[in-house]
């Protein structure tokens, strides 16, 4: 099934594309491979999710924040191409968890990246990834996901 309609069935509406919040792009496209800004929690110009794991947020509404910026980075991806049906597979997925210090659990919160784009683009879906704890994070967010792509021609 296309991940257009994949969306469809799983009631998903992407967010509008989020614009760059500096001196950068969204997205750029070199051969066949789309890469992405890191993307935040941000619904409307508005943060969904703030604060540190461990401390303001759970390892569950991390879980969630890191599927809040994964829709935008999909926002993202479908303003560049047009189509997620222009996506063959997702190639690697880098998260960063804003965490205590000493919390050991960022891949359980990344899995809200990892589990959403394979439910969206099934085994193209599956994916290389890196999921890492940090200090902070812009606007104090929770979580911060880059996608890497892969695009048919």
């Amino acid at each position: 099934m296309s991940p257009e309609k994949k969306l469809a069935e799983l009631n998903i509406l992407l967010p509008a594309a989020p614009a760059a919040a500096g001196n950068y792009v969204p997205t750029v496209r070199t051969g066949s491979l789309l890469y992405c800004a890191g993307t935040i929690p941000m619904v409307d110009g508005r943060m969904t999710h703030t604060g540190q794991v461990g401390k303001e947020q759970t390892v569950e509404s991390a879980y969630e924040s890191a599927k809040v910026c994964t829709l935008n980075a999909l926002a993202n991806i479908k303003a560049a191409l047009g189509s997620l049906d222009q996506v063959s597979r997702v190639v690697s997925v880098t998260g960063f968890v804003n965490a205590v210090n000493g919390f050991a659990d960022s891949p359980a919160v990344v899995n809200g990246a990892s589990d959403l784009l394979v439910a969206v683009f099934g085994d193209a879906g599956k994916h290389a990834r890196a999921a890492v704890g940090v200090s902070g994070l812009p606007k104090n967010s929770t979580t911060e996901i880059q996608l890497i792509v892969e695009v048919r021609d």
